[in-house]
């Protein structure tokens, strides 16, 4: 199915424009000392009401992982004084939860640099209480992320006080003018890594944790994989290729898409390219998955599935696709083949979780893990038991 690969470990080029994580300032640059090691800016994120829900799906994202910020506390008056990771993962962390902003900034040393907006709200908009915590971390200094559709740095009030306190604006899904946006051309075509994306069966279902999840866990065993981000939670975690798929013009997103994946293979070198999924190819209200499928043109799938959820996200009247249909939709769609599932466990027992894993591989005929509440290591011999060769750098696929 590919050639065989050769590993080569190659200098990371940045990524550039709108979606690019801040980068350090570069002033005595040439002047500091070699060792001198240079943390990524701290960051508080506002999730006023909506974390650990389905809503709050970017702070969830961040509490977990995060390479562009250095998460210092989250805030949601819901579940003030508790700790994030209790509250998430039922896994204890270093970032707490409080009250307002006010009181978070109150809690350290110096005025953190930036507030991450946190949440991913079905109107894609600013609400007027949300709007004053903007303004209030402006006035304070601190630089704004915001990965709403409704772009700050166009809004004239948070803008312009913005540039009174000289602070920066970074809408992550602001895209780049048209006229620099590429067209498809088929160059994924002639990209040696092993491409896998990660679907699933509606959206904010834990695509992208799942993809992380899976990233890490084929680099620690040494086969270089790279994450490819398409969409804001991602980036603002620090992808380093990628495009907020939702933000691009139809004509252009497989070519975006195409164009991330091709600068991940020619800087990279990986043995694996791990796309994001967004939506679902079987939701009406989302086009995304489609894009993705045409633009990576993935040699495997993993499909992401919510077993307690018994309808759409925001679409109640809406009921959810089994995994066994949402497989066959995409296997008829794209050239491609699903290689297993995983499972989002919300509202799930520990008993539960497993006579799913157990219920959904036999039915399947496929292997089934969850990527948080089971080893990683489950997670990684699904892609190998599918593509043992990858240990060897020669990705042939068995099935």
């Amino acid at each position: 199915m590919k050639p065989e690969l050769q590993t080569i470990d190659t200098i990371r080029r940045p990524v550039r424009g709108a979606q690019a994580p801040p980068l350090p300032s570069a002033t005595n640059a040439q002047s500091a000392p070699i060792s001198q090691i240079t943390l990524p800016p701290s960051a508080i994120v506002y999730c006023e009401g909506n974390f650990a829900k389905i809503d709050g799906k970017t702070a969830n994202g961040l509490v977990r992982h995060s390479e562009a910020y250095r998460i210092l506390s989250v805030i949601d008056s819901d579940h003030q004084g508790r700790n994030s990771g209790l509250v998430l993962d039922d896994t204890m962390n270093h970032i707490p939860i409080f009250e307002d902003l006010n009181t978070a900034i109150a809690h350290e040393a110096v005025i953190p640099d930036t507030l991450i907006y946190g949440m991913a709200p079905s109107s894609g908009r600013l609400s007027f209480s949300d709007r004053a915590v903007v303004l209030n971390a402006i006035t304070r200094g601190m630089n704004i992320v915001s990965g709403l559709h409704e772009y700050l740095s166009d809004d004239a009030e948070i803008a312009g006080a913005a540039s009174a306190q000289n602070v920066t604006i970074r809408d992550i899904r602001k895209p780049k003018p048209s006229k620099d946006m590429r067209l498809f051309d088929g160059r994924v075509a002639d990209v040696d890594a092993l491409r896998i994306a990660v679907l699933g069966t509606d959206c904010a279902i834990g695509k992208r944790t799942t993809a992380t999840v899976l990233a890490r866990a084929l680099n620690a065993k040494g086969i270089k994989t790279v994450l490819v981000g398409t969409g804001q939670t991602g980036l603002m975690q620090g992808a380093k290729y990628g495009v907020a798929m939702d933000a691009v013009p139809p004509q252009f997103c497989c070519g975006e898409l195409e164009g991330a994946i091709v600068a991940a293979s020619e800087a990279e070198k990986p043995d694996v390219i791990l796309i994001e999924g967004q939506g679902a190819l079987s939701h009406p209200a989302f086009c995304t998955s489609a894009f993705i499928l045409r633009g990576s043109q993935p040699d495997a799938v993993i499909l992401q599935h919510a077993p307690k959820r018994a309808h759409r996200c925001d679409f109640p009247n809406m009921p959810m696709p089994t995994p066994a249909s949402e497989i066959k939709l995409i296997e008829a769609f794209a050239d491609t083949k699903v290689i297993g599932v995983t499972i989002n466990h919300e509202g799930m027992s520990e008993a539960e979780i497993t006579d799913t894993i157990a219920g959904q591989s036999h039915k399947l005929g496929l292997p089934v893990t969850d990527a948080l509440s089971r080893p990683a290591a489950h997670l990684l011999s699904m892609v190998v038991a599918a593509y043992p060769g990858l240990q060897q750098g020669k990705p042939v696929a068995v099935i």
